[in-house]
């Protein structure tokens, strides 16, 4: 396998295991949709596999950590436009760590679990354009 098979297979892998996610966080919604702490978890974890996807389209290198900001100033670098999505990832930020343990968190209301869940869309769609994929 060359290096451009490689950077696919990792492409799809990463927007495999986001949209894993995303389907979580829809099936928990349209099932349980009091668990609202387990849908924006997910819905973190969608954004932050989608993000991580483009970085390798992009041949752009990153560390291994849940920062969507970070993320995102990385991709600026390449990509001026996805700048648009700065002040709806900072909805999403504390979902990655705060709402899987029980002290120190709030439960998301059910209207934060669907806006999450809007987020995620929205940033998966804006990726899948970019880097053309289905």
């Amino acid at each position: 396998m060359d290096k451009q098979d490689k950077k696919q297979s990792l492409i799809k892998e990463w927007s495999y295991k986001a949209e894993r996610d995303i389907d979580t966080a829809r099936l928990t919604h349209d099932n349980r949709p009091e668990y609202t702490d387990i849908i924006c978890y997910h819905c973190q974890q969608a954004v932050e596999k989608y993000l991580k996807a483009y970085l390798v389209y992009l041949d752009t290198p990153f560390e291994k950590k849940h920062d969507l900001d970070y993320l995102i100033d990385l991709i600026a670098d390449n990509d001026k436009d996805i700048e648009q999505f700065y002040d709806i990832v900072e909805t999403l930020s504390g979902y990655a760590v705060e709402v899987r343990y029980p002290d120190d968190w709030s439960e998301p209301s059910r209207e934060e679990a669907k806006n999450a869940y809007k987020i995620a869309l929205d940033i998966k769609d804006y990726v899948v354009k970019m880097i053309k994929m289905d």
